[in-house]
């Protein structure tokens, strides 16, 4: 086999690996953290019996440089279904979460007939990165009061009246 022959064969061997089902689903794999730069836009629409819903917002994503030179990049995330449904409930502007799916480019022609192009990330799972208490902090929105005070000890105090309500005493 000649070091041409050798070479096209790895390669035609690679190419079928990486195409293979198992390697796309890697290849094409984002993992972000970063806070809503607004409250989730939510279409609900009807496609026959089904109904369908799609959360878009925009995850501000840190670049850090050095403490007196950070951006941030504004990446544009779209969730549907059960995750839009979580989406709708639960998240709010200002809120860290940490994403995950894959890249999704598209292109779309405005009103005044320029071709857009987009670049979106689909959201295959998310989660909190942050306690609520925490993230209603660090946004300076008000604490909810049906949260028990924490008292010196570390511990949450009991209101009174719910001891009875206890399964154990």
């Amino acid at each position: 086999l000649s070091v041409t022959g050798f070479i096209l064969k790895l390669s035609q061997s690679c190419h079928q690996s990486v195409t293979s089902q198992k390697w796309r689903k890697i290849m094409n794999n984002v993992i972000l953290s970063g806070r809503l730069t607004r409250d989730p836009e939510v279409r609900h629409s009807q496609n026959g019996n089904e109904d369908r819903i799609v959360a878009r917002y925009t995850l501000a994503v840190d670049r850090v440089y050095s403490k007196e030179n950070q951006q941030a990049d504004f990446i544009n995330c779209v969730e549907f279904g059960k995750l839009a449904e979580f989406a709708e409930k639960y998240f709010y502007k200002g809120i860290k979460l940490i994403v995950r799916g894959r890249i999704q480019t598209g292109s779309y022609t405005n009103r005044d007939g320029v071709k857009v192009y987009t670049t979106d990330i689909i959201v295959e799972s998310h989660e909190f990165a942050e306690s609520k208490r925490t993230s209603e902090q660090n946004s300076n929105a008000p604490i909810s009061n049906d949260v028990p005070a924490v008292g010196s000890d570390g511990f949450m105090n009991i209101p009174d009246g719910l001891d009875e309500e206890l399964p154990f005493s």
